[in-house]
């Protein structure tokens, strides 16, 4: 019974704290500094969540073969190609290093 008692405490607290947003948007206005810290953050972020995907897989290093295709698509969203083209290049450079024996 405390199970559902705590799942019921977190949803009544993540759902105020959604509405904290709404509420609070014209009583807050942060500062220049407050945004830009925001918003490098949320960068910071998202890399930290792709370095984290591309390099591990369970509690160990996913092998060379992963990184390597994401490299591939990196290098080619930065030259502005094609989404589907990333995608495809980056999968087929880490299946054809895992054929090659690169795990």
């Amino acid at each position: 019974m405390t199970i559902l008692w705590t799942i019921l405490a977190l949803a009544l607290g993540t759902y105020l704290l959604r509405l904290c947003g709404p509420l609070l948007h014209n009583r807050f206005e942060p500062s220049g500094r407050v945004r830009v810290a925001l918003s490098a953050s949320a960068a910071v972020l998202l890399c930290a969540m792709a370095a984290v995907s591309a390099l591990t897989a369970g509690h160990g290093f996913a092998g060379w073969a992963r990184p390597a295709g994401v490299l591939v698509g990196a290098v080619l969203a930065l030259r502005k190609v094609s989404f589907l083209i990333v995608v495809v290049a980056a999968a087929a450079t880490t299946a054809a290093l895992r054929l090659l024996g690169v795990s």
